[in-house]
């Protein structure tokens, strides 16, 4: 990982949790893992509250469909970490409705839906709603909040580099699956209050508008391409528009630049939930909700 604090910034109960883990599995713990269990009350709480109702909460998409969904979207930002767990994970939770390799597998509504996100992903300035029309709204709306997540989500391991290793994918996935993508409160519980509405609004709150380490304004420029000092401006918007471009140098300019590794953190995060709530709302917007 790119930030040391993702790696050994952790509190107490996550390092044990962590340690724990890992010993019982013989695997190291996942880098998406300890991301989330860095300062949960930033960032996380709200995101895994958000990605479990959408990813195995009530829905017209199936469980493995959704897992699908996800995998195209990864694929989209280019993010071999996300795309490699998706295609695994379509395997453990579809009934064998979708082969994450056999595109032509999906039914039709779907295939449907798959090339409305993928737009809304790539280019939500440009958004046709058209296959999507004969859909159920509802069914577009739940698509979009998983969408949504790994819009976030595929920017931030693309931006942290996140990296899979030996017995992680197996170990990973399965855990994933069996607790539905719920972690253990005491580890997200951190005394600052989570209220402020829907989950998309907690969300906004919490990482745009909170106290935190860096200034809201950076938090809110980043999230919206604003204008910011250099190397801050580029960061940001390689974030936004193509993650996995960015680079070790690319993280140590923001070093040298003076940006503490909170810092960066909470700016990258900014810049990713940004970019992806501006999709998720154009793709709103597109099917009139």
């Amino acid at each position: 990982m790119r930030l040391s604090v993702l790696d050994h910034g952790h509190r107490r109960r996550a390092r044990l949790f962590l340690a724990l883990t890992s010993k019982r599995s013989g695997v190291a713990g996942p880098d998406i893992v300890k991301m989330l269990l860095y300062r949960p009350g930033f960032l996380s709480r709200p995101l895994l509250e958000l990605t479990a109702d959408a990813m195995r909460g009530p829905s017209y998409w199936t469980a493995g469909e959704r897992e699908y969904l996800a995998m195209t979207t990864a694929q989209v930002h280019e993010c071999p970490f996300c795309a490699v767990t998706h295609a695994e994970l379509t395997r453990l939770a579809g009934t064998g409705e979708i082969d994450p390799g056999d595109p032509a597998s999906a039914r039709p509504e779907l295939k449907a839906v798959r090339a409305f996100l993928e737009t809304v992903s790539a280019a939500p300035g440009r958004i046709d709603a058209t296959a999507v029309a004969g859909l159920p709204q509802q069914a577009v709306l739940e698509a979009l909040r998983v969408n949504l997540v790994w819009n976030i989500v595929n920017r931030l391991a693309n931006a942290f580099g996140f990296v899979l290793r030996d017995g992680q994918l197996e170990t990973g996935t399965r855990a994933l699956h069996r607790f539905g993508y719920r972690f253990p409160g005491f580890l997200l519980a951190d005394g600052h209050p989570s209220g402020h509405g829907d989950v998309t609004r907690k969300l906004r709150h919490s990482v745009l508008e909170a106290d935190a380490r860096a200034d809201r304004r950076l938090r809110a420029a980043a999230a919206a391409g604003e204008e910011l000092p250099e190397p801050l401006q580029s960061y940001a918007r390689t974030v936004r528009d193509r993650s996995a471009k960015i680079t070790d140098t690319d993280v140590g300019a923001l070093k040298t630049a003076g940006y503490s590794e909170d810092e960066i953190f909470e700016l990258t995060v900014a810049a990713a939930v940004g970019a992806a709530l501006r999709s998720y709302d154009a793709g709103r917007e597109a099917v009139g909700n």
